[in-house]
């Protein structure tokens, strides 16, 4: 089984030198995080008086890093060493929550011959 940090991910629909073997399909990798009331609060702060939020900040980059994770582990579940064309996207639930989603095609690759 292939390990999840030996797993290429690439946002591009191929990889120069290496051609696709197999495609295993779609796999996503996904995170719903509560904003704490202090990053909120921050926030707030923020809109009025200019600059970046350090908390929501560190919030997103925490989940994209953990959507990543997820990502490539489902990847590996079903056999795949490269994920093409992987993307995010972001939302908010309610106002109060943020959701991170990772997403791609699960793919076996070879260097061409």
């Amino acid at each position: 089984m292939t390990k999840t940090s030996d797993i290429l991910v690439v946002t591009t629909n191929d990889t120069p030198g290496y051609e696709v073997v197999e495609v295993y399909g779609e796999v996503f990798g996904l995170i719903v995080r509560s904003r704490n009331i202090f990053s909120n609060m921050g926030a707030s702060f923020r809109t009025v008086f200019g600059g970046e939020s350090g908390g929501l900040t560190k919030l997103l980059i925490d989940s994209r890093n953990k959507a990543m994770e997820r990502l490539r582990q489902e990847a590996a579940d079903k056999g795949a060493n490269a994920i093409l064309m992987m993307r995010f996207d972001t939302g908010d639930i309610y106002n109060i929550m943020n959701e991170v989603a990772a997403y791609g095609t699960a793919v076996k690759i070879q260097k061409k011959k």
